[in-house]
């Protein structure tokens, strides 16, 4: 198999190449590709020096793609890729909604890949960051009680904003403590000693578009369209790791122990909830993790036989490119590519 990364000179690239070094996923050559400004940047894979080359317009000469830099370079050129026989594993938000292109999380929904034939190439979406992280432990709780309403505040780290928003977190905590001025650009305000309620545009409902994400998404990944759910998405001065604060209002009531019971047998999740002992989620413990963190536990004093849990990923991996790669595993482990 032929694989190739578009975008692989960003944050999450380097977190492709990272994740696939210790991937189960076979190929015989590895290409990687970026803008013309990152073009001759040398990176290394299994053992393997790799240099970046200048992403071509029309057709890459691969078997799977995977794909991370942003919806105005995938909304064009993916369709182009996949027409040429490609299979392309899109990080961005181009194709998330559409009805005939499926989102997938492989450990919730990766059935829905087997639907296809991909002989010929296609499309994958990888969800937003936020919502990747939030079904890795919602699934199973809607599996087994069923969730009828969820609310969801997000904690979400620079990172996020990608590269740039990293920078320009250390650049104003550098500039801050030294009393110099601080200014902002991939922020709608200074981002260091303060928390920004607005991570993408407003929509006409009153919510951003990243709060959207989150219920559109949720929706269609646990093939459960009717779940009410409300977001509220909050940048914060960390580097990286997304966490959620989540409240489920449930079908069946649910008993803290056994909530904590089931999401310990839970492909991916690692439940960190031991109040006394000071365990729980944070960006801190969470941070360069496969599995999504889990606790915080407890019954909702809101919604009879409701539960509140917090949960923290690491956004750049099983927001975006862990999950990228477990995609491309399942995928040759099913045999639906080479």
């Amino acid at each position: 198999m032929k694989l190739a990364i578009v975008g692989a000179s960003g944050a999450v690239g380097h977190e492709l190449l990272s994740v696939l070094e210790k991937s189960s996923l076979q190929y015989t050559e590895l290409r990687l590709y970026a803008s013309p400004r990152s073009a001759g940047t040398v990176l290394e894979c299994r053992g393997q020096k790799l240099t970046v080359e200048v992403m071509p317009e029309g057709r890459i000469e691969a078997d799977v793609i995977l794909a991370s830099a942003g919806a105005s370079i995938s909304k064009p050129l993916a369709p182009v890729w996949a027409q040429h026989g490609a299979v392309v594993i899109d990080n961005s938000s181009a194709f998330r909604y559409d009805d005939n292109i499926p989102l997938i999380v492989p450990e919730i929904n990766g059935d829905v890949l087997e639907q296809h034939d991909w002989s010929k190439g296609g499309i994958v979406a990888n969800p937003n960051c936020t919502t990747a992280i939030a079904v890795m432990a919602l699934a199973p709780i809607h599996q087994k009680y069923g969730i009828k309403r969820a609310i969801v505040s997000t904690y979400q780290a620079t990172s996020g904003a990608g590269a740039k928003g990293m920078s320009e977190l250390l650049e104003q905590t550098k500039n801050a403590l030294e009393n110099k001025p601080v200014s902002n650009e991939v922020f709608a305000h200074s981002i260091v000693f303060n928390v920004i309620p607005h991570i993408d545009s407003f929509q006409d409902n009153g919510y951003t578009k990243e709060e959207m994400k989150v219920a559109w998404e949720t929706r269609k990944i646990m093939r459960a369209p009717n779940i009410k759910l409300s977001c509220t998405a909050v940048r914060i001065p960390t580097l990286r790791t997304h966490s959620e604060a989540i409240t489920l209002d449930l079908e069946k009531p649910a008993k803290p122990d056994d909530v904590r019971a089931l999401l310990e047998t839970a492909p991916g999740v690692e439940v960190r909830d031991n109040p006394s002992e000071k365990l729980y989620p944070m960006p801190l413990t969470a941070s360069g993790k496969y599995a999504v963190e889990v606790g915080r536990i407890r019954s909702s004093e809101v919604f009879d036989g409701g539960i509140d849990l917090f949960v923290a990923g690491d956004q750049l991996l099983k927001g975006a490119a862990l999950n990228a790669v477990q995609v491309a595993e399942y995928m040759q482990y099913k045999g639906l590519i080479k």
